[in-house]
């Protein structure tokens, strides 16, 4: 196996060529880096995964803009599939060890590291249905009873989907086909895999393609699981208030937010939306963490936003404001209350600018 080390070169002429938006010599460069010895694998993994990482960290760092942002994602999946799709000595027909089934969790956007995950089974010899982007339940399983795969491997990439990958996860073994997770949304190591009641979980690519040579059970076809079979922490029907009341709860904190941070008053409209916006993230992490139980679900969120916020000149107090107003409208809620005060202080631990200046964003 190739020492990564090796593709280090190879890494950094990608990310110039992708922050440039130049796919051309984007793919130029992967192509010679094959020609010169790096296998496809090594190529994936270790030279675009980690510029399409690089891409997402620049953008939190706002040295990169939206656009910016969704033309580098754009070029590294036009290298992916030149690579995929160049002629092979050995013919297409080359999958000999089973069927599978690659897609991401509904409302999952970032299918990146999904189609990763396909192309390194591909090359390891699986026939793989990747399905791309926000997969419909329903539909999913429509595709199980017609092509009866060996597994289904499950990205999910934002923590706020976990409870559709619960509803997807169940739905499968249902009809018998055994489930492996993987992404960022499933916990650094797996945690969340686990208590939605997945069959396996992967830390990445390689990882998911051990898995799968090892091999998966079936399980048996059966009822679909209740919810509160794998998560009984959710009979307090905290979660469910707090989703059912999200439209109120956003409309209601920005109003108590003039109070508690004045320098709202002058948003302009297109900053009150974006405002809007961060507040119903914050709602809708604060409902995943109830679902899961987690309290690190929410204080990573809330501490990332603090750092997006400070990289954009946005004060961080506003943050801090709009916890403070949630916990007030939720203070009849005991695991709700304890998420928030856990958040607050670690948003405030992070703050090194409580000023209550104007909003710097265009």
């Amino acid at each position: 196996m190739i020492d990564p080390a090796e593709a280090a070169p190879s890494r950094e002429r990608l990310w110039e060529a992708v922050a440039a938006g130049d796919e051309y010599r984007a793919v130029d460069i992967v192509q010679k880096a094959l020609a010169d010895g790096l296998d496809e694998e090594t190529l994936l993994l270790d030279v675009i995964a980690p510029v399409q990482e690089k891409v997402g960290t620049e953008w939190a760092a706002d040295r990169l803009t939206v656009a910016q942002e969704h033309a580098a994602t754009a070029i590294n999946e036009r290298v992916v599939a030149a690579l995929a799709h160049r002629p092979r000595a050995d013919g297409p027909g080359r999958s000999l060890r089973g069927r599978v089934t690659v897609g991401c969790v509904d409302g999952e956007w970032h299918a990146f590291p999904a189609r990763l995950v396909a192309e390194i089974l591909r090359l390891r010899g699986w026939q793989v249905d990747y399905l791309g982007a926000q997969t419909p339940t329903p539909h999913l399983i429509a595709h199980l009873h017609l092509t009866d795969p060996q597994a289904v491997l499950l990205s999910g990439s934002l923590p706020t989907h976990l409870p559709t990958a619960h509803t997807a996860i169940t739905a499968c073994q249902a009809v018998g086909v055994p489930v492996m997770a993987g992404g960022r949304a499933f916990g650094h190591d797996g945690r969340h895999a686990r208590a939605l009641g997945a069959d396996r979980w992967a830390a990445d690519a390689r990882g998911a393609a051990d898995v799968l040579e090892r091999g998966l059970p079936r399980p048996a076809p059966a009822a679909v699981r209740q919810v509160v079979d794998d998560l009984p922490h959710l009979a307090d029907q905290e979660y469910t208030m707090v989703v059912d009341s999200r439209g109120r709860l956003v409309k209601q904190t920005l109003s108590d937010l003039e109070d508690r941070f004045p320098a709202l008053r002058a948003y302009t409209d297109g900053q009150r939306e974006r405002t809007a916006e961060d507040v119903a993230h914050i709602v809708d992490f604060l409902a995943t963490a109830l679902y899961v139980d987690d309290g690190e679900v929410f204080t990573t969120f809330v501490t990332w936003t603090a750092d997006i916020l400070q990289a954009r000149g946005v004060p961080t107090g506003s943050l801090a404001a709009g916890l403070d107003a949630l916990a007030v409208q939720l203070r009849d809620f005991p695991r709700t209350l304890s998420l928030l005060h856990e958040g607050s202080r670690a948003v405030r631990s992070r703050l090194t600018d409580v000023a209550t200046g104007p909003d710097t964003r265009g």
